[in-house]
């Protein structure tokens, strides 16, 4: 027997590898599965801790691309806001993890993996479905679950065995990938009161610079390509604007919303590249696409993201979802002019050559060739004369219940 771990470094996979090791006497490897937000010299300190907490053998999967191209790019493409303000930071992340993990257990010729999801949370249900989707023949171990474990219990656990524990990952769990950061405390456990400046990663609003920063984005078919005229990946885009949106403290909020098992949950979240995308993407369609479009994909895009949300990646529905997407986004091409100044997105303007803003036909309110002064008067006449005639009759049934 041979377990393999979904290692983040955090207080509660840090607990799994020794006890597992403990538990089952057995080889135990981690897998730290990069999905955004880490460095270099981070990613080399975690690996020392697996390590030092009784690793065989760690391995590092950079997965930040396979996750734009799995769920990230339709989060934009779909203006995907839950509850309209969360995008989503963290939850897509756990598929591409839970598809590494296995992965890995295949090589090693393990026969179980484990990750540290405790019982309250969604994560547990995400981990738990991509695994038996995609390694139903592998056996799940969850500790800190199963056991019903406190972020106390198990820094007192590790600490009895000369593991040191930061304070700051027993007060605050904080999750990063690159679509955002997510912010979990004792704040969160209810809706009264907000997270202390301490528990953020970075300062607020009130501490960003009095000089706003003026950003235009490039887009060609939904997808971010340019910032200022300079072209890069997605993944380097996005990292790009995070770090942006860092210094001007914008995408950062707590949400309130419904967990997979029913109950509601909080967390803070920070996700700056996410909130100028969104933004920016959102008010493209609104030059480029006809209304029933914009309509629909709105539905389509909530439908998605709840379903993201909720561990049904896997259902066929989504990749329905996903085509009608990208369909969608033929003409969503052009540039758009954001500010960002103390916590705020602003969009300056947009062009595209795919524009429906066509000033040679009309001018909104002023002019226009296509209709005259008596066209408009029968369109307005035949629009309201369903209207009309159901006022008619309603009243007449009132004026006879008199």
């Amino acid at each position: 027997m041979s377990i393999v771990v979904a290692f983040s470094g955090g207080l509660d996979t840090s607990f799994c590898v020794p006890y597992l090791k403990e538990e089952y006497d057995c080889p135990i490897y981690t897998v730290t599965v990069n999905t955004g937000g880490i460095t270099k010299e981070e990613c080399a300190q975690i690996e020392a801790r697996a390590i030092e907490l009784g690793s065989e053998g760690h391995f590092l999967v950079d997965a930040r691309s396979h996750l734009f191209e799995r769920s990230i790019q339709y989060l934009i493409k779909g203006n995907v806001l839950r509850g309209e303000l969360y995008p989503l930071c963290v939850g897509p992340d756990r598929v591409v993890q839970a598809e590494a993990l296995v992965e890995k257990a295949r090589e090693l010729g393990a026969d179980t993996v484990a990750h540290g999801s405790t019982g309250a949370g969604n994560d547990q249900i995400r981990f738990d479905v991509a695994l038996g989707v995609l390694g139903d023949d592998l056996k799940i171990l969850t500790p800190i679950r199963d056991l019903a474990l406190t972020r106390e219990y198990t820094t007192e656990w590790l600490t009895s065995r000369g593991f040191e524990v930061s304070a700051s990952t027993t007060t605050y769990s904080i999750n990063t990938g690159l679509w955002g950061v997510t912010v979990g405390g004792k704040e969160t456990l209810s809706t009264e009161a907000p997270l202390p400046p301490e528990a953020w990663p970075t300062f607020g609003p009130e501490s960003a610079p009095d000089t706003p920063d003026t950003i235009e984005i490039g887009f060609e078919k939904g997808i971010p390509v340019s910032i200022n005229g300079e072209t890069a990946s997605p993944v380097d885009l996005i990292e790009s604007l995070n770090a942006l949106g860092e210094k001007h403290a914008v995408g950062r909020a707590i949400h309130v919303g419904d967990t997979i098992l029913g109950i509601k949950g909080r967390v803070g979240f920070q996700a700056g590249a996410a909130a100028i995308l969104i933004s920016a993407h959102r008010e493209l369609e609104k030059t480029v696409l006809s209304r029933w479009q914009q309509y629909h994909k709105t539905q389509l895009g909530q439908f998605y993201g709840m379903m993201l949300h909720e561990a049904q990646y896997f259902d066929p529905a989504l990749r329905d979802i996903e085509a009608f997407l990208d369909s969608s986004q033929h003409t969503v091409t052009g540039r758009v002019t954001v500010q960002l100044f103390k916590g705020g997105v602003h969009i300056l303007g947009t062009s595209s050559p795919h524009s429906l803003f066509d000033t040679g036909v009309a001018t909104y309110g002023e002019t226009n060739e296509l209709w005259d002064g008596r066209d408009a008067r029968g369109f307005a006449r035949i629009l309201g004369l369903q209207s009309l005639l159901t006022h008619r009759v309603r009243s007449s049934v009132s004026e006879g219940d008199e």
